[in-house]
């Protein structure tokens, strides 16, 4: 309700308030008129409302809230990393150096993973890529080249690097063969895991992250090592017809000779 203030005959102000607007003061119009009149308004407010956009004076429907709160919630990860937002390396300037990582398939479907870096053309991953079952893991290594410092530059010891990885996600249906293509065909479904900084460690001072990277590239190799050998068979082995004719033939020699030692020693 608006206050105001008048002024008074005595010089001082007096505390009023404004007239109500649409006073009903007279008396001839009945309450049916004025309840007949808010309906009006209202059923036209109610179709103004459901115009469904026509009209000069229209907006655009508001989100659902449903709509909303998905995009508020976190994007659910298919992975675990180990680190799991670095990469340590050795400096050794002058020196190819290695970093490695433990990739885990915590979803409940098979996952390809890819590796991207900012300096592809001093660093590289081995695998690149690959598709993991669900709960199957594997390390990654990572290889970069460490340049010197130029012009009494700070070693990136004491500075932050600016190369970068980052692990890309992909749904796919089953066990098949990795192809980096498949990322480019389905973007719309590729998740990015994480962003991973590099992180230099100074081999002459020993450290917790520069021992557990060690376990991990040794890790890393036996993996590999364990790749490079062929599938054993463990299928039944098919022998072929002239091997079985030749045991054959060997089982029944044996026999004979044992059945005429046994009639000699009888005689």
């Amino acid at each position: 309700m608006a206050i105001t203030e008048e002024g008074s005959e005595g010089g001082g102000k007096v505390w009023g308030l404004f007239k109500i607007p649409f006073r009903q003061n007279n008396p001839s119009i009945s309450s049916s008129s004025v309840t007949s009149a808010n309906s009006v308004m209202m059923q036209s407010g109610h179709n103004h409302s459901n115009n469904n956009g026509e009209g000069s004076n229209s907006q655009p429907a508001a989100p659902s809230v449903t709509s909303v709160a998905r995009s508020l919630l976190p994007t659910r990860r298919r992975l675990r990393l180990d680190p799991s937002n670095k990469l340590y390396f050795p400096y050794e300037p002058g020196k190819q150096v290695r970093s490695a990582i433990k990739i885990k398939n915590t979803s409940k479907s098979h996952v390809a993973f890819k590796f991207q870096t900012t300096a592809p053309k001093s660093c590289f991953m081995r695998p690149p890529g690959a598709i993991l079952a669900p709960g199957e893991s594997l390390i990654a290594t990572v290889f970069k080249f460490v340049e010197h410092p130029e012009n009494n530059e700070k070693p990136l010891l004491e500075q932050k690097s600016r190369v970068k990885f980052k692990i890309m996600s992909l749904k796919v249906k089953g066990p098949m063969e990795y192809v980096p293509e498949m990322f480019d065909e389905q973007k719309d479904q590729v998740a990015i895991e994480q962003i991973l900084r590099v992180i230099f460690l100074d081999t002459e001072r020993p450290s917790a992250a520069f021992e557990k990277l060690k376990r991990q590239l040794a890790e890393a190799e036996a993996e590999l090592e364990e790749r490079k050998k062929p599938p054993e068979d463990n299928g039944p082995k098919i022998i072929g017809e002239g091997l079985v004719i030749d045991e054959w033939k060997e089982r029944r020699e044996r026999y004979l000779a044992k059945q005429q030692g046994e009639g000699v020693d009888s005689t």
